[in-house]
């Protein structure tokens, strides 16, 4: 028998994990009577009844409602007895809850299901079934909506939008644009120094970064990406985590450079955000014209007040010690980093409570497939600041006007992350009461009933 490689170890152990992922998957589907293999479509319009109302914008429950859907879209709130009696489908709800789909506002849909190792060394193409094979987790966990900041997501987000999978709607930054030695630079030590013909490195050649450095490279790489399509871009504005060479006080790219990449995006009537964590990286950014910061939490009274002031978004993270923190290893300098990254989180989300900052929320699940299924549990993590009404309310409503910053670049237009005529039909139906207790989103397969996309069903147990 021929010696076994490293690779063909990866592999094996891949293919294992990726086929006890599938069978467990399928069990509980079996169990629960409820993940259907294809999305049923109402041929017919149909009509939501005998339920309690969580339409993403009132911080109550209203009872007495229904709603009908038709096309795709939301096409009538009603009160009462003020509803059809023929000519349509009626799903009865049992007193439970109807909500709009969730949104993660900073979601990885390519990086999260893969280790950091097999994303180095795997085929794209594995990359791609592998992430596909997420986002079809990612919806039936009720997200049916979420903004990607980083990775090759162009190819998987036309997929699901052509049906050929399954998935939540994607809002797609592309490769996160860095200076070299920045947080989006994955290069090795013997890398560099480039050459000026030198080959993109991995990260680039996979679309999970782009490298540039003086306001004429970043003018160019933000236009390649939204060539590709681009709903927004993304820069890579401090040190980081997840990264090996650069420091967590690190402010990377000048005004200059952040002004280049903001002129860019303006031009396509649409946005920059930035990764960020301290406050001059922040502040450096905001001068530079960006609009949203993401992570922020490192941030100080002063940084607070000026992103009030410009009426900036605070896109931000549960990032706490705990079971649904990225793993790193122990002793290693990215736990050292996430250690100090964790210590400023309270601080940051008071500020952002004491100054009114439009925040938004999200994720930022990286490479570890096992953690994934914890989404709904990271977002209950957000009642250590927040009450569940408010917690929601950012999963929804909040988190849906963030993604309409995108303007031209939208690539959904219309309303989501709402239940209102003309909306989007994104809807979940929930036991109990998730306006009181967000945490029932923690447990999808129990607690969410429904869940709807664009007018079609993929999951219902109400009528088992």
């Amino acid at each position: 028998m021929g010696r076994t490689t490293p690779d063909r170890k990866m592999g094996d152990s891949l293919s294992r994990r990726r086929v006890l992922a599938a069978a467990g998957a399928g069990a509980a589907a079996l169990a629960a009577g409820a993940a259907l293999a294809q999305p049923q479509a109402a041929g017919k319009p149909l009509l939501f009844t005998n339920l309690r109302l969580f339409d993403g914008v009132t911080p109550r429950l209203q009872p007495g409602r229904s709603v009908l859907v038709d096309g795709g879209a939301v096409t009538a709130v009603l009160s009462g007895a003020d509803r059809p009696t023929e000519g349509v489908q009626t799903i009865d709800c049992g007193g439970r809850t109807l909500m709009p789909g969730l949104i993660d506002a900073h979601w990885h849909s390519m990086l999260c299901a893969m280790s950091m190792a097999e994303l180095m060394t795997a085929d794209i193409g594995l990359v791609t079934l592998t992430a596909a094979h997420e986002s079809e987790r990612t919806l039936m966990r009720g997200f049916t909506s979420i903004r990607d900041l980083a990775g090759p997501s162009f190819s998987l987000k036309r997929a699901i939008d052509a049906d050929l999978t399954t998935g939540p709607r994607i809002w797609p930054s592309g490769a996160m644009i860095s200076q070299s030695g920045g947080h989006g630079d994955f290069r090795m030590p013997y890398e560099v120094p480039s050459a000026p013909n030198a080959p993109l490195s991995r990260g680039e050649i996979l679309g999970a970064g782009a490298i540039a450095d003086g306001p004429e490279q970043v003018l160019k790489r933000s236009r390649e990406q939204l060539m590709l399509g681009a709903s927004q871009l993304k820069l890579a504005a401090g040190g980081g985590v997840a990264s090996t060479y650069d420091p967590i006080d690190v402010s990377q790219y000048t005004q200059a450079e952040f002004r280049a990449a903001v002129d860019c995006a303006e031009n396509w009537g649409t946005y920059v955000t930035v990764h960020a964590y301290t406050p001059r990286a922040m502040q450096t950014a905001i001068r530079g014209g960006v609009r949203c910061i993401d992570h922020g939490q490192m941030m100080d009274e002063e940084t607070a007040r000026m992103i009030a002031g410009e009426g900036i978004w605070f896109s931000s993270q549960a990032f706490i010690a705990g079971p649904y923190a990225n793993q790193y290893p122990e002793g290693s300098a990215n736990q050292a980093k996430q250690r100090v990254m964790f210590a400023g989180t309270d601080k940051a989300f008071e500020l952002a409570k004491k100054h009114r900052l439009k925040t938004a929320w999200g994720t930022d699940m990286l490479f570890d497939p096992a953690m994934t299924k914890n989404q709904g549990a990271i977002l209950a993590q957000m009642t250590r600041w927040y009450s569940s009404e408010e917690v929601l309310l950012m999963a929804t409503g909040r988190n849906a006007e963030l993604l309409a910053m995108s303007g031209e670049r939208n690539p959904y237009p219309g309303k989501v992350g709402v239940i209102e005529r003309g909306a989007h039909a994104d809807l979940l139906v929930v036991n109990g009461d998730p306006l009181a207790q967000v945490s029932l989103i923690a447990d999808p397969e129990t607690n969410l009933r429904v869940i709807m996309k664009s007018g079609r069903i993929y999951k219902n147990t109400l009528q088992a």
